[in-house]
């Protein structure tokens, strides 16, 4: 069977993308709350994540009901920027407007550079990483290891709203440790130093991804200052997503790893949040669509090589959260072209929705 013999995928975000449906307080232009000047217009984020939030990724997210998609980080050492994987972060100029972009760093006027050149690209929001707790980060310094150094904070934040004329947001966790949660202490810094909105995870940079997310600090940080706060951490559903914000009192939640396979998790939360009721599904017709076009804009967007590797894990994603027939994975990761990936997706879903049919 034929890729085009049993779904319709077009080339371009026009496509599929373009008859997804909005969330509906996206469409009545009810802005929730603001960062800088743009209204954000729900209450569901999507979290930087190296090496999953690219382009493809965001713009389905806002789609669905994302209200706003932040970049992977980007390092702040323009010598870096001739990489192959910086070159594919710094193209944010299709994101859906406003584009957030996101620089890790611990050198002040590095980072105030790093901040200009991205607004030059089209940049529209820069955030600053204060949150990763990737060893590889934090030996230099960066990204959650920050938390232990509050003058250089203040030295950052500074440096970079002062450098740029955007907004500037910043991503922290609860604190450095267990017995050091500062964050309340760094949620202030950050607001008298110009900060628009602040994300915070639930975990300190000790905890790095194990155990469960506290809400509690968030809570305090957001009784503390008066900018936007976002809730980040382990939340994987609309119930809890509802429970996060009537805790913390956050106007937002950013969801990361709860999107992986599921970027359909913003529009259920947005329905309801707005409705009190659970939202449909997404029907198996719905799903294979979407996977087909982000696997497709994933070949076009890192090519015929790099692209059908990076689709392996989303489609490991996509059959773990949708509980589909796991046999597909083990096909998928041994082929190597864009043509072969699609065909078998095609397959896959074709011979899926005859089960289902059977079954019924």
């Amino acid at each position: 069977m034929a890729v085009a013999d049993f779904f319709f995928f077009p080339c371009a975000t026009k496509g599929i993308i373009a008859s997804l449906p909005k969330s509906n307080r996206t469409a009545r232009g009810i802005p929730l709350f603001q960062i800088g000047h743009f209204n954000i217009d729900t209450s569901t984020i999507l979290a930087p994540m190296a090496g999953v939030t690219d382009l493809p990724f965001r713009q389905l997210c806002r789609k669905l009901g994302a209200g706003l998609a932040v970049s992977e980080m980007i390092t702040a050492d323009t010598r870096h920027w001739n990489s192959r994987k910086s070159s594919f972060r710094l193209q944010h100029g299709d994101d859906p407007s406003p584009r957030a972009v996101q620089i890790v760093g611990n050198d002040p006027q590095m980072m105030a550079t790093a901040a200009l050149r991205n607004v030059e690209l089209g940049a529209e929001i820069i955030d600053i990483n204060m949150g990763c707790p990737a060893k590889k980060v934090c030996k230099k310094a960066a990204g959650s290891a920050l938390l232990r150094d509050e003058k250089l904070v203040a030295e950052i934040l500074s440096a970079v709203t002062g450098a740029v004329d955007v907004p500037v947001t910043l991503k922290i966790r609860t604190g450095w440790s267990p017995e050091k949660r500062n964050a309340p202490v760094i949620a202030r810094i950050a607001e008298d130093s110009g900060i628009r909105a602040l994300a915070v995870h639930g975990r300190t940079r000790a905890c790095r991804f194990t155990g469960s997310a506290e809400y509690d600090t968030i809570a305090r940080i957001v009784s503390a200052v008066s900018i936007p706060v976002l809730a980040n951490g382990d939340i994987t559903s609309a119930e809890q997503a509802k429970e996060v914000l009537d805790h913390t009192g956050a106007a937002a939640v950013m969801i990361g790893r709860g999107a992986q396979g599921n970027p359909w998790l913003f529009r259920e939360i947005n329905h309801y949040l707005e409705t009190g009721r659970p939202a449909a599904q997404p029907t198996l017709t719905e799903i294979a669509d979407t996977v087909l076009w982000h696997i497709g804009e994933l070949h076009k967007f890192y090519g015929e090589f790099l692209g059908p590797r990076i689709a392996r894990k989303h489609v490991a994603w996509y059959c773990q959260r949708h509980h589909l027939d796991d046999s597909i994975r083990t096909l998928f990761n041994q082929l190597e072209t864009p043509r072969q990936q699609l065909e078998q997706l095609t397959n896959f879903f074709a011979a899926q929705k005859t089960e289902r049919k059977n079954a019924a």
